[in-house]
Protein backbone atom coordinates (compact mmCIF):
# COMPACT_ATOMS: atom_id res chain seq x y z
CA UNK A 1 0.00 0.00 0.00
CA UNK A 2 1.12 3.60 -0.49
CA UNK A 3 -0.91 6.83 0.71
CA UNK A 4 -0.54 9.76 -1.24
CA UNK A 5 -2.53 13.24 -1.27
CA UNK A 6 -5.29 13.21 -3.72
CA UNK A 7 -5.76 16.87 -3.54
CA UNK A 8 -6.16 19.79 -1.22
CA UNK A 9 -9.85 21.08 0.42
CA UNK A 10 -11.11 24.14 -0.29
CA UNK A 11 -9.25 25.40 3.01
CA UNK A 12 -5.79 23.73 2.10
CA UNK A 13 -6.42 20.19 3.86
CA UNK A 14 -4.76 17.29 2.50
CA UNK A 15 -6.90 14.41 1.37
CA UNK A 16 -5.42 11.39 1.45
CA UNK A 17 -5.69 8.40 -1.13
CA UNK A 18 -4.31 4.64 -0.04
CA UNK A 19 -3.08 3.00 -3.62
CA UNK A 20 -3.12 -0.62 -3.72
CA UNK A 21 -0.88 -1.86 -7.21
CA UNK A 22 -1.11 -4.93 -8.59
CA UNK A 23 -0.24 -5.01 -12.30
CA UNK A 24 -4.37 -4.64 -13.20
CA UNK A 25 -6.71 -1.56 -14.65
CA UNK A 26 -7.03 1.23 -12.45
CA UNK A 27 -10.17 1.36 -9.86
CA UNK A 28 -11.54 4.82 -8.27
CA UNK A 29 -13.13 4.24 -4.84
CA UNK A 30 -14.91 7.68 -3.13
CA UNK A 31 -16.03 8.29 -0.08
CA UNK A 32 -17.42 11.09 1.66
CA UNK A 33 -17.98 13.24 -1.56
CA UNK A 34 -20.93 14.80 0.47
CA UNK A 35 -19.61 14.77 4.32
CA UNK A 36 -22.82 14.51 5.67
CA UNK A 37 -23.69 11.08 4.27
CA UNK A 38 -21.34 8.97 6.62
CA UNK A 39 -22.33 5.52 5.30
CA UNK A 40 -20.11 5.91 2.42
CA UNK A 41 -17.65 7.11 4.61
CA UNK A 42 -18.02 3.80 7.11
CA UNK A 43 -17.66 1.70 3.78
CA UNK A 44 -14.55 3.45 2.65
CA UNK A 45 -13.14 3.00 5.72
CA UNK A 46 -13.81 -0.60 6.36
CA UNK A 47 -12.96 -1.33 2.94
CA UNK A 48 -9.10 0.74 3.69
CA UNK A 49 -9.11 -2.13 6.42
CA UNK A 50 -9.98 -5.40 4.17
CA UNK A 51 -7.54 -4.09 1.92
CA UNK A 52 -4.73 -3.76 4.41
CA UNK A 53 -5.47 -6.90 5.73
CA UNK A 54 -5.10 -8.31 1.89
CA UNK A 55 -5.28 -7.22 -1.61
CA UNK A 56 -6.09 -10.16 -3.71
CA UNK A 57 -7.22 -8.34 -6.88
CA UNK A 58 -5.39 -7.61 -9.81
CA UNK A 59 -6.01 -4.27 -9.96
CA UNK A 60 -4.62 -0.91 -9.50
CA UNK A 61 -6.57 0.77 -7.03
CA UNK A 62 -7.06 3.99 -5.41
CA UNK A 63 -8.75 4.39 -2.40
CA UNK A 64 -10.31 7.97 -0.94
CA UNK A 65 -12.27 7.99 2.00
CA UNK A 66 -13.18 10.95 2.88
CA UNK A 67 -12.80 12.69 -0.74
CA UNK A 68 -14.92 15.96 0.80
CA UNK A 69 -12.82 16.49 4.25
CA UNK A 70 -14.03 19.42 5.41
CA UNK A 71 -17.49 18.19 4.76
CA UNK A 72 -16.67 14.94 6.76
CA UNK A 73 -15.48 17.46 9.88
CA UNK A 74 -18.02 19.60 9.36
CA UNK A 75 -21.21 17.20 8.88
CA UNK A 76 -22.01 19.07 5.93
CA UNK A 77 -23.08 18.02 2.09
CA UNK A 78 -21.06 20.63 1.04
CA UNK A 79 -17.10 21.47 1.01
CA UNK A 80 -15.61 24.19 3.47
CA UNK A 81 -17.01 26.66 0.84
CA UNK A 82 -20.57 25.83 1.35
CA UNK A 83 -19.97 24.06 -2.76
CA UNK A 84 -21.68 20.75 -3.49
CA UNK A 85 -18.52 19.00 -4.84
CA UNK A 86 -21.09 16.48 -6.93
CA UNK A 87 -22.83 19.86 -8.34
CA UNK A 88 -19.28 21.48 -9.38
CA UNK A 89 -17.86 19.46 -12.11
CA UNK A 90 -17.59 20.76 -15.79
CA UNK A 91 -20.29 18.54 -17.30
CA UNK A 92 -21.96 20.12 -19.82
CA UNK A 93 -25.75 20.94 -18.12
CA UNK A 94 -23.78 22.32 -15.38
CA UNK A 95 -25.80 25.22 -14.07
CA UNK A 96 -24.96 28.43 -12.04
CA UNK A 97 -28.67 27.97 -10.27
CA UNK A 98 -29.11 25.52 -7.22
CA UNK A 99 -32.93 23.65 -6.45
CA UNK A 100 -31.99 24.62 -3.36
CA UNK A 101 -28.91 26.25 -0.73
CA UNK A 102 -27.97 22.21 -0.16
CA UNK A 103 -27.09 22.14 -3.52
CA UNK A 104 -24.63 25.42 -4.73
CA UNK A 105 -23.01 24.49 -7.18
CA UNK A 106 -20.39 26.90 -6.85
CA UNK A 107 -19.17 30.08 -8.29
CA UNK A 108 -18.01 28.50 -11.49
CA UNK A 109 -17.91 24.86 -13.08
CA UNK A 110 -14.68 22.71 -11.23
CA UNK A 111 -13.83 26.05 -8.90
CA UNK A 112 -13.55 23.90 -5.90
CA UNK A 113 -9.86 22.38 -4.66
CA UNK A 114 -11.25 19.08 -4.16
CA UNK A 115 -12.63 18.54 -8.16
CA UNK A 116 -9.52 20.12 -9.40
CA UNK A 117 -7.67 17.73 -8.29
CA UNK A 118 -10.02 14.61 -9.41
CA UNK A 119 -9.85 16.14 -12.97
CA UNK A 120 -6.10 15.74 -12.36
CA UNK A 121 -6.42 12.39 -11.14
CA UNK A 122 -8.81 11.16 -13.93
CA UNK A 123 -6.89 12.52 -16.94
CA UNK A 124 -4.00 10.85 -15.66
CA UNK A 125 -5.38 7.19 -14.78
CA UNK A 126 -8.90 6.80 -16.82
CA UNK A 127 -10.24 4.33 -14.68
CA UNK A 128 -12.20 1.64 -15.75
CA UNK A 129 -14.07 2.05 -12.77
CA UNK A 130 -15.55 4.55 -10.44
CA UNK A 131 -17.46 3.57 -7.30
CA UNK A 132 -18.95 6.46 -5.61
CA UNK A 133 -20.48 5.78 -2.03
CA UNK A 134 -22.82 7.96 -0.61
CA UNK A 135 -25.69 7.53 1.22
CA UNK A 136 -30.04 7.94 -0.07
CA UNK A 137 -32.82 6.04 -0.73
CA UNK A 138 -30.92 2.04 -1.52
CA UNK A 139 -29.99 2.52 -5.50
CA UNK A 140 -27.21 1.49 -7.69
CA UNK A 141 -27.31 4.83 -10.28
CA UNK A 142 -25.07 3.55 -13.20
CA UNK A 143 -23.41 5.77 -15.98
CA UNK A 144 -21.69 3.84 -18.68
CA UNK A 145 -20.48 -0.08 -18.82
CA UNK A 146 -20.77 -0.92 -15.00
CA UNK A 147 -23.51 -3.06 -15.37
CA UNK A 148 -21.22 -5.83 -14.48
CA UNK A 149 -20.27 -4.85 -11.27
CA UNK A 150 -24.16 -3.60 -10.51
CA UNK A 151 -25.51 -6.94 -10.86
CA UNK A 152 -22.88 -8.23 -8.38
CA UNK A 153 -23.50 -5.77 -6.41
CA UNK A 154 -27.39 -6.30 -6.25
CA UNK A 155 -27.07 -9.67 -5.94
CA UNK A 156 -25.85 -9.58 -2.33
CA UNK A 157 -27.56 -6.56 -1.25
CA UNK A 158 -31.13 -6.80 -3.05
CA UNK A 159 -30.70 -2.76 -4.13
CA UNK A 160 -32.12 -1.92 -7.63
CA UNK A 161 -30.41 -1.19 -10.55
CA UNK A 162 -31.14 2.16 -12.06
CA UNK A 163 -29.20 4.48 -14.67
CA UNK A 164 -31.38 7.62 -13.41
CA UNK A 165 -31.43 9.10 -9.74
CA UNK A 166 -35.00 10.40 -10.79
CA UNK A 167 -34.49 14.21 -10.65
CA UNK A 168 -31.71 16.44 -12.19
CA UNK A 169 -27.80 16.06 -11.35
CA UNK A 170 -26.09 19.00 -13.26
CA UNK A 171 -22.25 18.89 -12.85
CA UNK A 172 -22.28 15.43 -10.83
CA UNK A 173 -19.81 13.17 -11.53
CA UNK A 174 -21.55 10.36 -13.01
CA UNK A 175 -22.25 12.34 -15.99
CA UNK A 176 -18.63 14.45 -16.53
CA UNK A 177 -17.31 10.35 -16.30
CA UNK A 178 -19.91 7.70 -17.08
CA UNK A 179 -21.77 9.91 -19.91
CA UNK A 180 -19.56 12.64 -21.53
CA UNK A 181 -15.90 10.40 -21.18
CA UNK A 182 -17.00 6.78 -21.12
CA UNK A 183 -15.12 6.08 -17.40
CA UNK A 184 -17.90 4.20 -15.89
CA UNK A 185 -19.05 4.87 -13.07
CA UNK A 186 -21.41 3.34 -10.44
CA UNK A 187 -23.03 5.83 -7.52
CA UNK A 188 -23.62 3.20 -4.32
CA UNK A 189 -26.53 5.17 -2.62
CA UNK A 190 -26.90 3.13 0.87
CA UNK A 191 -29.17 3.08 2.99
CA UNK A 192 -29.41 6.55 5.08
CA UNK A 193 -29.14 5.47 8.70
CA UNK A 194 -28.06 2.43 7.85
CA UNK A 195 -26.13 1.15 11.43
CA UNK A 196 -22.58 0.35 11.02
CA UNK A 197 -22.94 -3.17 11.59
CA UNK A 198 -24.83 -3.49 8.19
CA UNK A 199 -22.93 -1.19 6.25
CA UNK A 200 -19.68 -3.67 7.35
CA UNK A 201 -21.72 -7.19 6.94
CA UNK A 202 -23.44 -6.20 3.59
CA UNK A 203 -22.35 -3.70 1.58
CA UNK A 204 -18.23 -3.84 1.80
CA UNK A 205 -18.82 -7.87 1.23
CA UNK A 206 -20.30 -7.09 -1.70
CA UNK A 207 -17.85 -4.41 -2.42
CA UNK A 208 -14.90 -7.08 -2.22
CA UNK A 209 -16.91 -9.40 -4.14
CA UNK A 210 -18.10 -7.16 -7.25
CA UNK A 211 -14.09 -6.12 -7.91
CA UNK A 212 -13.63 -9.64 -9.28
CA UNK A 213 -15.47 -8.43 -12.21
CA UNK A 214 -12.92 -6.06 -12.92
CA UNK A 215 -9.39 -8.25 -12.88
CA UNK A 216 -6.89 -8.38 -16.34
Amino acid sequence: MKTSIFTYTSKGLPVVAYEFQNNGPEVLILGGVHGDEIEGVIAAQELLKKFMESFPYKLNLTLVPQFNLEGVIYKTRGNGNGVDLNRNLPTKDWSPVAATPRYYPGPAACSENENKGLLQYLERAKPVLILSLHSWHPVLNVNGDCLKVAEVLAQHTGYKIDAEIGYPTPGCLGTYTGLERDLPTLTYEIERGLEAEKIISIHVPAILESLKVLES
